[in-house]
């Protein structure tokens, strides 16, 4: 059976909340908490946080944002990955591959020809992740991390 998105609800929140990534990463990644924390105060619509799982077990979480005004001044719409943490001793075996794939997915359902994500830069950050799966930086920052897009 292969890994699937689930909402996150009621039941599943603690099990949301215990997804952490290896203790070098968390500097580059915020906590599952923080995230769901922003997705609450943004207008409905705008975050889509997802509990990535594979069988009965959560693996990691994914959080999308979708058709925000990039700049603030209505000039750029963009949709994409804000989030994504993969559970320490999870990664490597597809599951982030598998995230980026199905925001993509969601993406297209709702119209849009391109994927945004950001990332924290540096030898131990995720750039060499993004770049093979076909992410390009576009020359923007945000907040101090690298904008990239993978367009179709």
């Amino acid at each position: 059976m292969p890994p699937r998105l689930d909402e996150i609800t009621p039941a599943n929140l603690d099990t949301a909340l215990a997804v952490r990534v290896r203790s070098d990463q968390e500097h580059a990644v915020a906590p599952v908490a923080n995230s769901l924390a922003e997705a609450y105060v943004h207008p409905p619509g705008v975050a889509w946080p997802r509990l990535i799982v594979d069988g009965d077990r959560a693996v990691g979480f994914l959080m999308a944002f979708l058709d925000i005004d990039w700049y603030g001044d209505g000039s750029a719409r963009r949709s994409g990955l804000w989030r994504l943490n993969i559970a320490a001793g999870r990664q490597g075996r597809g599951y982030g591959r598998f995230a980026v794939d199905r925001v993509e997915e969601e993406i297209r359902r709702r119209g849009g020809t391109r994927l945004y994500v950001t990332w924290h830069p540096g030898p131990d950050g995720p750039e060499e992740f993004y770049r093979r799966l076909g992410f390009r930086e576009n020359g923007e920052t945000s907040g101090g991390q690298t904008v990239a897009v993978r367009e179709w």
